[in-house]
């Protein structure tokens, strides 16, 4: 298995960046025999899949971008949505081989799917080294993406606004972080006209950040607000800044460039990870919400003025008490609120305990989004934190997802 993975980055290295899929599917072949090998990225939509096509004939919704090709699949009540949800490797049988449906995934980040027919029916050793190169898969998408925009065109199915794609650009690049003590996964539906909401977070050896903010107005000059705001937290906490500090820069630096109707709330919040402590700053923004031995309650908490409002205030860190199984929910209004008002978040937090954050939150934006058919007339955004607690640990993985994370 060394040697097969040796010798599939090497091979992938002395590539071009936009030819790292195809080098992949021809070693694969090389080493597995494989009669087809397909890789599947994740849609920005939560709901589908995109194939990368290279060869046949064009088919009816495939889409084009200069030479390449792709297809869109959707995910419900197909094989590939089992396997992204539950992260266990589908095999079966197939004209006298198999089909292979394995998830690429790099700590809990559900990257896509790599598909695989073999001209027989593998033994679990093969099954075994076959999610191993999948995971090695992740990296090397990871790696490949800063270099083209081949794997961002294969994730849009729909085009993206001016706005939308700023907004895009300001969230962070894993939308779910798996760690020992902890779990964190976001979600943002944008509005028709797009809102300014964002979500970031940052897990260092002794910390963990998590922000989530929503910039007044709509489009680009949303867009703007949320830019100056989230550039000016993650300068402060990239200069090992505390949330107060934090806070404090974002609101100076957000009245400092835009004018006075112009703000943006927030909520920022940090876990000391040696001493399972956190702490969390409100700016104007929705409470957040705590699930707890099945139950949701509200976590109240001093509310200060939204970012931008009045240079050089203060702003209140407070206490967040966290106990082991703790959920913890940062939303947005677009939540709560205007056309999305009869989603009933604390009900739908309650009855997917089960499920891992990046279900949950894909859950309640495929919710807002089924209730406003479609029509959000605001960013719907979440942000969840998974708090198992201990002290800090490794994780215990299989192919690039916590083994007690997927659901059944």
């Amino acid at each position: 298995m060394r040697a097969q993975l040796a010798r599939l980055l090497e091979a992938v290295e002395n590539a071009p960046p936009v030819e790292a899929l195809d080098v992949v599917a021809a070693e694969l072949v090389g080493q597995l025999g494989a009669r087809e090998v397909t890789f599947l990225i994740a849609d920005y939509s939560g709901h589908a899949v995109t194939r990368f096509v290279r060869v046949g004939p064009l088919v009816e919704g495939e889409r084009r971008h200069g030479a390449e090709r792709a297809d869109t699949v959707p995910l419900v009540g197909t094989v590939y949505g089992q396997v992204l949800r539950t992260q266990q490797t589908d095999v079966t049988s197939k004209d006298g081989g198999a089909r292979l449906v394995i998830p690429v995934t790099d700590r809990g980040d559900a990257l896509g799917l790599l598909e695989l027919v073999l001209p027989a029916y593998p033994d679990d050793q093969l099954v075994t080294e076959v999610v191993t190169l999948a995971h090695a898969l992740a990296f090397i998408v990871i790696a490949n993406r800063r270099y083209t925009d081949l794997f961002e065109w294969g994730q849009r199915s729909l085009p993206l606004s001016l706005s939308a794609e700023i907004q895009r650009r300001l969230l962070p690049a894993s939308f779910t972080c798996e760690a020992g003590q902890l779990t964190v996964a976001g979600w943002l539906e944008p509005a028709n006209s797009v809102g300014g909401d964002t979500f970031d977070y940052a897990l260092d050896r002794h910390t963990l950040d998590l922000s989530i903010t929503d910039a007044t107005g709509h489009e680009v000059d949303a867009a703007l607000l949320a830019t100056l705001v989230v550039g000016s937290l993650r300068n402060s906490r990239r200069r090992a800044l505390g949330i107060g500090e934090q806070a404090r820069a974002a609101n100076d630096d957000l009245a400092a460039y835009a004018s006075r109707r112009k703000f943006v709330t927030g909520q920022l919040m940090q876990i000391d990870l040696d001493t399972a402590t956190a702490t969390i700053v409100n700016a104007g923004h929705p409470l957040p919400l705590r699930v707890r031995d099945g139950r949701v309650k509200e976590i109240e908490l001093a509310v200060d003025l939204p970012f931008g409002l009045q240079a050089g205030r203060q702003f209140q860190v407070q206490q967040l008490p966290l106990e082991p199984g703790d959920r913890i929910a940062l939303l947005t209004d677009g939540m709560l609120e205007r056309n999305a008002a009869r989603l009933d978040v604390t009900t739908a937090l309650a009855e997917s305990t089960c499920l891992h954050p990046r279900e949950t939150v894909q859950a309640l934006g495929g919710a807002v989004m089924a209730l406003t058919r479609g029509q959000l007339r605001d960013d719907a955004t979440v942000l969840l934190l998974d708090w198992h607690g201990g002290p800090r640990r490794l994780r215990e993985t299989n192919g690039g997802a916590d083994r007690k994370g997927a659901s059944d």
